[in-house]
């Protein structure tokens, strides 16, 4: 979020400047490029941590704690949602192509489709009203997200965190602080000091070459594909050939986690001790 407000500060969500505003933010303003680069790759590291959360929750049989797992499902479509309105604004290639296809699978729809992709455009093709809109989502969402977070942990904070074992001794309990005060700590560092290294050292790392050509509606991209952490999507989406059953196998592998606490049978909280 903070460095998403210095971004705000310089960039312009017109189609004919946004490309070179990011440019701009790279070259002229202070520190810009690092910023923008932290920014990029933040999100990246954001998605990383999100999933080794979720594959954490499945192993620990956290999802039995419906409340606190389904307000984690409805935070991972926001933050699916902010990354993926994100792409586009640095308005390159990729970026466009992106939007183009995404939004469209929408038209997949029956009866409202078509109508609902040329509202969420603002017109009949991705251009500046869709930029626009997209921006402000884009510095919306972040603040849903983080309000989401709060209701999460408030959520956690009434059940309590859970373990390998499954077990819940209140013998066996330490102080929050300074235990896992410390801990968290650490690992907000180490976090911080890898997320920096690839700001610094690897920026363009996990970036699509394309997207550093400004976005060309006349030139579609041999290969139009997602970040990686959108990759499973794509792959889903790739390997259907119908486009409405492409958006429900899609739909169908978020929404699986809000029936994975319908399907604990054991009587083992936790994977640990299954084959």
């Amino acid at each position: 979020i903070l460095t998403g407000l210095f971004l705000a500060m310089h960039y312009i969500s017109d189609t004919t400047t946004a490309f070179s505003s990011v440019a701009h933010i790279c070259r002229d303003v202070n520190y810009g490029w690092l910023i923008r680069n932290m920014h990029a790759n933040g999100a990246s590291m954001f998605f990383m941590c999100l999933y080794l959360h979720i594959g954490r929750g499945i192993y620990y049989g956290s999802y039995l704690y419906k409340e606190t797992w389904n307000i984690g499902v409805i935070l991972l479509f926001a933050v699916m949602a902010t990354a993926f309105v994100g792409y586009v604004l640095p308005w390159g290639q990729m970026s466009f192509w992106g939007a183009t296809v995404i939004t469209n699978l929408l038209s997949a729809i029956p009866y409202i489709g078509t109508s609902l992709v040329e509202w969420i455009w603002g017109g009949f093709s991705v251009d500046k009203a869709t930029l626009t809109r997209f921006f402000a989502f884009h510095f919306i969402l972040p603040f849903v997200v983080l309000a989401l977070v709060i209701v999460h942990l408030l959520f956690l904070h009434e059940t309590g965190s859970n373990n390998p074992s499954g077990i819940n001794p209140d013998s066996d309990k330490i102080p929050f602080h300074p235990y896992y005060t410390i801990k968290d700590i650490l690992g907000l560092f180490m976090m911080l000091l890898t997320l920096l290294l690839l700001a610094l050292f690897s920026p363009d790392t996990l970036g699509d070459p394309d997207n550093f050509s400004p976005a060309n509606p006349l030139n579609t991209p041999p290969h139009i594909k997602p970040e990686w952490y959108f990759l499973f999507a794509y792959a889903i989406l790739r390997s259907i050939p119908n486009k409405l059953g492409g958006v429900l196998a899609l739909l169908a592998s978020i929404l699986i986690l809000l029936v994975i606490p319908l399907l604990h049978t054991s009587t083992q909280r936790s994977l640990m001790f299954r084959p």
